[in-house]
């Protein structure tokens, strides 16, 4: 039986898609990590009739892998014939692309809808705030996004909504829904002013999403003894038994384009598996295996589970943008997430001295001396800029920390487009690391110059 069609228990305004890009675009602040952040979301949830309750939820935290394991999970799903909504952030390129329904960033229509719900749920909200003398809710960009998605999703009369935690768990918008399955990737140290300075620390704040009468499934990120102590505290406190994904590698990729192949331990049985991807996906394609299946309930279909995760892209991630000459991005963005990069192209690629140009930016919030520190060593020569992204360090003080490190930047660009466009024209092979943004603004250049 179909489901019945979601309707907005008020008169939704009419929103061009500019508009709703300035209202919904992430400035930055995701909201506090105490305080009555879930509340404001709650509240615009209940105001529009709890969207989030018209299908289920997966939702999934961790400081590395979780957006490639939220795509995995969504792209299994699918595969056993389930219609899904995906939700991620940051956007590689497009903002619509941090909404997919059934595999498609939403329509430019769709998304402007959303946010429009979404915008006038809060103004309700804080004009009944107001006429109680009531001070008004504080409601970030990352709110209004969040529950834009969960009216999209009910509107589009999805199964399962899949959602990746903005950050940390404890407070973020997305645990305002009730997930019936969580699952935590993996834990680092990152967004360290406001989840805590220990892996501990940081752990407990992601655990917050183990609640009772929650499937789990614990990735093997998890697996750092100060970490899994939380987890497993967090669990029995919940009075829930996690499953641990795993996998084991049978073939590591030898050159790029090369499979990686390996078992992927799932709740009701192992699957052997081969990924066109880098090496360090296996184990987030292992942990979506376990999320779908306890979703589920049962085993997965092998051969669709294979096609599934073959037809997955993962934008960003080892990304080959063009072969000859070599433009590769990734989206790495903390001293973890590079380690894991550099450790993939040290298997395809183990001559440093015969590796691309190293293109490098940083947000400067980051830690950007442990992004620089794996990074110079990795790279016989760099060239440095900044994005267009509010944090972004200056390209001049990027450059500073590759020549602080022994390695001296060929050039200094004030852009990510001017940087593309002198090593195009130079025929210059290169690899884009250091930043999501950075990975998200070359596939745009390369993308508007493919279409030009």
């Amino acid at each position: 039986m179909d489901k019945p069609a979601y309707a907005v228990p008020f008169a939704v305004p009419a929103l061009s898609y500019e508009q709703a890009l300035a209202v919904a675009s992430d400035t930055g602040f995701m909201g506090s990590t105490e305080g009555p952040l879930l509340e404001v979301v709650v509240a615009l949830l209940d105001e529009l009739g709890r969207p989030d309750a018209a299908y289920d939820c997966i939702q999934v935290a961790g400081t590395n892998g979780k957006t490639s394991t939220v795509r995995f999970c969504a792209g299994i799903l699918r595969g056993e014939g389930l219609s899904c909504m995906l939700y991620t952030s940051p956007q590689l390129v497009r903002f619509n692309e941090r909404i997919e329904i059934d595999g498609d960033p939403v329509s430019d229509e769709l998304f402007a809808w959303g946010v429009a719900a979404a915008g006038e749920a809060g103004r309700r909200v804080n004009e009944r705030r107001a006429a109680a003398v009531e001070p008004a809710y504080t409601i970030s960009a990352f709110d209004v996004l969040t529950v834009a998605a969960f009216c999209i999703a009910a509107r589009a009369r999805v199964d399962v909504a899949v959602l990746e935690v903005g950050l940390g768990g404890r407070w973020d918008a997305t645990s305002a829904a009730n997930p019936c399955v969580v699952g935590v990737t993996g834990i680092g140290l990152d967004h360290m002013k406001i989840l805590g300075n220990t892996l501990a620390e940081i752990a407990a704040e992601k655990a917050a999403i183990i609640k009772p009468g929650r499937r789990v499934v614990l990735g093997e990120g998890t697996h750092e003894p100060s970490v899994e102590v939380v987890m497993r505290a967090r669990c029995a406190e919940a009075g829930v038994e996690p499953f641990c994904s795993g996998h084991e590698v049978l073939a590591r990729p030898a050159a790029l384009g090369d499979a990686v192949r390996f078992t992927a331990r799932g709740v009701h049985g192992a699957y052997e598996l081969a990924l066109v991807q880098p090496a360090y996906q296996a184990q987030n394609a292992a942990c979506a295996v376990a999320l779908a299946e306890q979703y589920l309930g049962r085993a997965l279909d092998a051969a669709r589970l294979q096609e599934s995760l073959a037809a997955t892209p993962v934008p960003g991630r080892f990304q080959v943008l063009s072969r000859d000459p070599l433009a590769m991005i990734d989206a790495c963005h903390n001293p973890q997430s590079v380690e894991t990069f550099t450790s993939c192209l040290d298997e395809v690629a183990p001559a440093v001295e015969k590796r691309p140009t190293l293109l490098f930016a940083v947000l400067a919030d980051k830690d950007v001396a442990g992004i620089a520190d794996l990074l110079a060593r990795a790279f016989p020569r760099a060239v440095a800029t900044q994005t267009a992204a509010v944090r972004a360090l200056p390209a001049q003080e990027a450059a500073e920390l590759l020549r602080e490190r022994g390695l001296e930047p060929a050039a200094v660009y004030a852009s990510v487009p001017e940087a593309v466009a002198a090593l195009r024209a130079a025929g210059e092979p290169f690899v884009a690391c250091g930043t999501i943004t950075l990975a998200g603004e070359v596939a745009g250049v390369w993308r508007e110059q493919a279409l030009a």
